[in-house]
């Protein structure tokens, strides 16, 4: 069926899950002016990323049941819809509060829109979800490798205001796209009734799929602990000046993209859970790696060399553990993304408070905590693969 698929509808799904990048990217070199324009400290300002992330959960708890019962466009459709109305209202922000509750309200309306993609993709490739996913995530990655430097051009020509403009613009446009040519290849069952419990329920009683959601939630966690560092490690630590902290954070997604595509051509061929464990593998050595470099304080360069495949691993890890995980459930792929993007973005908000706890001005807790979800994923898998054999010999 994944012949049938054109790059067309690809783009428009990409175009979709990149709201949700551009939403937490673009604002980030914008964080200090607004800090003092809203005339707050730049800690508070910092909590609305917290805040979109735990939002943003929230809302897949709830969509998720709901795509599988009313269908995936129709909810699309509403997502966009008022994710532009908040982006409009960010516009006029003028107080921190308001721009904690709009940037709440902002990606619990994202959340909506884009929990409907991985069913999709289930729906269209069937047993090739992995490469489906692979295709989806390597365009989608466009977003965060420019969305730092889009947000210092619009600040440049003109205010952070602009920032939420620029994302009220290009939701509108997806709206737009969305309504023309996204269809709903999976089917709603009529008289269907909205479950939300018995849902998860039924998510969660499947013994083969936990190790991979408890997967996903970690290599999820791992790369939170980047993103919510990495402004700190490369600039305030290291020193390096905006140009080349946008350079470095662009190979970062650069190698998360190769990882997509190195995936999109040999898991067909390996299989998504042979490409997992390639992918722990060197998420495990590249951690080692990077706690070490830290440690022994070697400086900049080891730290990126570190940090660059094991980015690249953790992009292997999450997009072969949930396309196992939709695998398994293709009449409740809304009801399994929503489990896996709740713990994925809940499992991000906590890495902002526990690098705070760990705070050392140094660059080794983000290290160490980034090893650790890389330490919790190889024991998820071992799990995973007793319980296997476990099965197997009943």
């Amino acid at each position: 069926m994944s012949k049938t698929v054109s790059f067309g509808l690809l783009l428009l799904l990409a175009s979709i899950v990149a709201t949700t990048p551009l939403a937490i990217d673009m604002y980030l070199p914008a964080m200090p002016v607004m800090a003092d324009e809203l005339g707050t400290d730049i800690g508070l300002i910092q909590q609305s990323l917290s805040v979109y992330l735990a939002a943003y959960g929230l809302g897949m708890l709830l969509f998720g049941p709901l795509a599988d019962a009313i269908g995936r466009r129709p909810l699309a459709l509403g997502g966009l819809l008022f994710f532009s109305l908040a982006s409009f209202a960010l516009v006029f922000c003028q107080d921190a509060q308001w721009l904690l509750a709009l940037r709440a309200f902002q990606a619990f309306a994202g959340s909506a829109a884009t929990v409907v993609v991985p069913g999709i993709i289930r729906a269209l490739y069937q047993e090739n979800t992995a490469k489906g996913m692979s295709y989806v995530s390597m365009i989608m990655m466009m977003a965060p490798l420019i969305a730092p430097a889009m947000g210092s051009a619009v600040l440049w020509v003109g205010h952070w205001q602009d920032i939420f403009l620029v994302l009220a613009l290009y939701s509108s446009f997806i709206l737009l796209l969305t309504w023309r040519f996204l269809p709903d290849p999976v089917p709603v069952v009529k008289g269907r009734k909205l479950e939300f419990l018995a849902g998860y329920r039924f998510v969660f009683a499947n013994v083969s799929a936990r190790p991979q959601i408890a997967t996903s939630m970690f290599a999820s966690f791992a790369f939170f602990c980047f993103l919510t560092a990495v402004p700190f490690v490369y600039i305030e630590y290291y020193g390096v000046n905006e140009q080349l902290f946008s350079l470095l954070f662009a190979l970062n997604v650069g190698m998360l993209m190769l990882a997509n595509f190195c995936n999109s051509r040999y898991v067909g061929r390996c299989g998504p859970q042979r490409m997992l464990n390639f992918g722990l593998v060197l998420a495990l050595f590249s951690s080692v790696v990077l706690c070490l470099a830290n440690w022994f304080e070697l400086g900049l360069v080891f730290t990126v060399l570190s940090i660059a495949p094991l980015m690249a691993s953790l992009g292997l890890i999450a997009t072969n553990a949930d396309a196992m995980i939709l695998m398994r459930f293709p009449e409740h792929s809304g009801t399994a993304t929503a489990v896996i993007g709740t713990l994925r973005f809940g499992s991000g908000a906590l890495a902002g408070p526990l690098l705070a706890l760990g705070y050392t001005g140094t660059a080794l807790p983000f290290s160490v905590l980034m090893f650790s979800g890389v330490v919790a994923i190889a024991v998820s898998q071992f799990f995973g693969v007793y319980q296997t054999k476990a099965v197997k010999e009943l």
